[in-house]
């Protein structure tokens, strides 16, 4: 009797196993092969946006979340505040708390990669958004705007503006900011201005009298607008006694605001002392408002609802079984793999164009006024 019992527990005990290895080979051919748990919708999105401090942040957090929401899924929105210790424990919550998917703005984009990690052994697909991830494997997707083409956007404005395009020989003096250290994408905003700018440097017609030209002489630690106001104020005394500034390349509109009031400190914004020409980027309401006042010259309009929309598609995409959709899969090397990207194209805006932001939805006339 002990023997057919035992074997009849034994029957029992390989069926059970039988059953675990084809539900888990169900779970696996339901995936796509991929190493994510489910093809079903629902279940909630973890957002970690960097700050803020920045009215982009507020905007691009309030996208995706109400995006995702009317996909159908839940959201836990968070914001870093600047701090990376914060984000961590905030992207570690999420993991904890067993979120179906990250989005991830990083505020440092290397200083994520043990929290990654942990997102892998989860089984939580990432997606970067706008910052990329640096020096990792565990992140699956990038959704941002083509940032070269900003920074080609702001060169080219800035040439124009100042007629050298037209055979304008000038000189004309400019002095060059950038963003932050701990961003990758200040190196795409800066090289692809450069590449516009460098050769009027180089014959000339376009002087830099702080000298001030490599990136590492240029950055702006966290993009902070009174960052950039304390430099331009240091430029002016340093190299413009008696000289005018003519253009400053400003990769953001926060620093732009900065460098403007550093400006009027110094008696620009005047009939006799006209301001430079000063560009931008984000279409941020403030910069809006000044470039409708002839103060601020330019920005780039990058609409972040179409950015959260295509975040929200790629992930879809990878939590039922479809393919996310990418279509730059050659450009973002984060120095261990190259991610695959979505890119949205950027707009260049000055007075000329702002009805642009009414007609698309992305401000009122009234808001603008």
């Amino acid at each position: 009797m002990r023997t057919v019992r035992g074997a009849r527990v034994a029957a029992i005990g390989a069926g059970l196993l039988a059953l675990s290895l084809t539900a888990t080979a169900c779970g696996q051919e339901a995936v796509g092969g991929s190493r994510y748990k489910s093809k079903e919708k629902g279940g909630t999105i973890g957002i970690a946006m960097p700050t803020k401090s920045s009215e982009r942040w507020i905007t691009d957090g309030r996208n995706v979340a109400k995006q995702f929401k009317e996909a159908g899924y839940k959201t836990d929105l968070q914001f870093g505040e600047d701090d990376v210790r914060t984000q961590v424990a905030q992207i570690e919550n999420m993991i904890t708390k067993g979120h179906r998917l990250l989005v991830i703005a990083p505020i440092n984009g290397g200083a994520l990669n043990d929290v990654l990690k942990q997102a892998k052994q989860a089984n939580i697909p990432v997606i970067s958004y706008d910052r990329l991830l640096l020096g990792t494997k565990d992140v699956d997707y990038y959704a941002t705007f083509d940032n070269e083409k900003v920074g080609r956007l702001q060169g080219q404005y800035i040439v124009d503006k100042l007629g050298l395009s037209k055979g304008r020989k000038g000189p004309f003096n400019i002095e060059l900011f950038a963003g932050s250290s701990d961003d990758n994408n200040t190196r795409y905003f800066y090289n692809g201005a450069m590449s516009v700018l460098k050769p009027y440097m180089d014959k000339g017609e376009l002087v830099v009298r702080s000298k001030q030209t490599k990136l590492n002489q240029l950055y702006t630690e966290k993009w902070s607008g009174s960052a950039a106001q304390d430099r331009m104020e240091d430029l002016l005394n340093a190299a413009y006694s008696g000289n005018d500034v003519d253009a400053v390349l400003s990769p953001y509109d926060g620093m732009s605001i900065g460098i403007l009031s550093a400006l009027k400190s110094a008696s620009y914004g005047t009939k006799d002392k006209p301001f430079p020409v000063v560009t931008g980027q984000d279409a941020e309401l403030a910069s809006v408002k000044s470039i409708a006042r002839g103060q601020q010259t330019q920005t780039i309009y990058k609409d972040l609802r179409k950015l959260a929309k295509a975040t929200v598609q790629i992930a879809k995409a990878e939590l039922t079984g479809g393919e996310p959709p990418v279509n730059d899969t050659k450009s973002y090397d984060n120095g261990e793999k190259v991610v695959p990207t979505y890119l949205l194209k950027p707009v260049s805006i000055d007075k000329s164009n702002t009805q642009v932001l009414v007609d698309e939805g992305y401000y009122t006339a009234s808001q603008l006024k």
